[in-house]
């Protein structure tokens, strides 16, 4: 049976509902993960995605900003969040789904943005998300996740030379430094075994965004773009991926849109 998983940016799910209905609508995916959904647990419009089709909901919320959501056709058992640093922001949402593979457990991620200077010493934003990313590492290097995993969302990071729209002007801007793309490296590459989803099937030598500045004004015809937004699973769960891809075409599909678009991942035939 073939499955998509998606994840998203919406920045304000209330406010781009509209938008994120008529998505699912076309893409009927199976699993959505989103970000900055800028609302409480309550808050959440969980009647609308009920009436798409959705009715299993895992929500972590907070008042105005971060927040992060499961929606899904398929059970979603054992959620759970972690705070990071120490810091209360919902940054983290876990549940485990049988996807017809066996259970996996999907991990939502929103990784701080980490401000405008990129120096830990004087920025403490940067300072938090590079905390953050040492953190994942620690976390996932721990024996409880050595079963079938899933992690997705909005890094906030643009690891490789083709993840951005100019490598060498973006080496000292924040989401391409160094010290950001080297940690995500550290963690892709440690000993759990991921697998970065989108790459697996767009080579390397591929220009690929996933994010627009709201600053640009003709973010198309610019194309100064970033690929933030990431789909990666252990070898086990990478075995089955039969495709992906980023729906660049979002980013214009109304006048307010996310400047995100959505990623996805498909498995099975």
């Amino acid at each position: 049976m073939p499955i998509a998983v998606v994840t998203w940016n919406i920045n304000s799910v209330r406010l781009r509902l509209p938008m994120v209905l008529d998505f699912l609508g076309q893409y009927r995916p199976d699993v959505l993960m989103l970000q900055e959904i800028k609302c409480t647990e309550d808050q959440f419009p969980r009647t609308a995605f009920t009436e798409a089709g959705y009715p299993y909901q895992a929500v972590h919320g907070q008042k105005g900003y971060h927040g992060v959501a499961i929606i899904s056709r398929f059970p979603l058992e054992d959620s759970s969040s972690r705070v990071f640093c120490d810091i209360p922001h919902s940054r983290h949402l876990s549940a485990r789904v049988d996807w017809g593979h066996g259970p996996v457990t999907l991990h939502n991620f929103y990784i701080p943005a980490g401000g405008d200077e990129p120096d830990p010493a004087i920025n403490a934003k940067f300072k938090h998300k590079l905390d953050f990313l040492d953190e994942m590492a620690l976390w996932f290097a721990e024996p409880e996740f050595a079963g079938a995993q899933l992690i997705a969302g909005d890094f906030n990071v643009a690891p490789h030379e083709n993840d951005v729209w100019s490598h060498k002007q973006m080496l000292k801007v924040i989401s391409h430094t160094p010290a950001e793309t080297d940690r995500l490296d550290a963690l892709l590459q440690g000993g759990h075994g991921w697998v970065d989803l989108v790459r697996q099937h767009i080579p390397h030598d591929q220009k690929l965004f996933s994010w627009w500045s709201y600053r640009g004004l003709d973010w198309e015809k610019s194309n100064r773009g970033r690929r933030l937004d990431h789909i990666w699973a252990t070898a086990d769960v990478a075995a089955h991926c039969s495709g992906a891809e980023i729906i660049k075409p979002a980013r214009g599909w109304t006048d307010k849109p996310s400047d995100h678009v959505p990623v996805i991942a498909r498995f099975g035939a």
